[in-house]
């Protein structure tokens, strides 16, 4: 039972020591290892879901995040870093995810999320100094494999579509969940 108390106590240190890590900007060379990881977590993406394929000729940008680490004992925390890509592959920034929770949870895991912006509302949305919390601004749909299957143009009139995928470990519970994603400070 103390092996998970200190599992618990440990997670909200690791998320604020990665919070605290050096921010790679686009001026300054960005962060190659980042850059592949988001490369290789859209193409999982698209491997396993084609029709998002589809989706990154329809978007705007795609922002990226390969890998976000969620842990929580009643009280839950998330965090990672990610890519944005514009329509032709280029990088056009950098961003972090942060996300709280609160309700009957437990657990940890990791997992990867892509959204696809498809307005330039939502862009400026998310480049703005105030970033983007989900649930408050442009229309945030998360996309499950059987609604993938019956996207069409006709179809997609949101701002963003978000896939969550490759989740690894057992996060389990029902709560309230906010996510704030900003743009790292240059």
């Amino acid at each position: 039972m103390i092996k998970y108390l200190r599992l618990i106590l440990a997670v909200p240190f690791f998320l604020f020591a990665v919070a605290c890590s050096t921010n790679p900007t686009v001026a300054n060379g960005g962060d190659p290892e980042l850059d592949a990881q988001a490369r290789q977590a859209l193409q999982q993406l698209f491997d396993s879901t084609p029709k998002a394929k589809d989706l990154q000729y329809q978007a705007k940008a795609v922002v990226v995040f390969p890998s976000i680490v969620k842990a929580g004992l009643i009280v839950g925390a998330q965090g990672g870093k990610g890519v944005m890509f514009g329509p032709d592959g280029k990088i056009l920034g950098y961003y972090r995810v942060r996300g709280v929770s609160y309700g009957m949870q437990a657990g940890a895991q990791t997992f990867s999320e892509a959204m696809f912006l498809m307005t330039d509302p939502a862009i400026t949305s998310l480049t703005s100094g105030t970033g983007l919390s989900v649930g408050v601004g442009p229309s945030v749909v998360v996309v499950d494999a059987g609604m993938a299957k019956s996207m069409t143009t006709t179809t997609l009139q949101s701002d963003v579509y978000a896939f969550i995928f490759g989740q690894q470990g057992l996060m389990a519970g029902l709560g309230v969940q906010g996510q704030r994603i900003v743009k790292f400070d240059e």
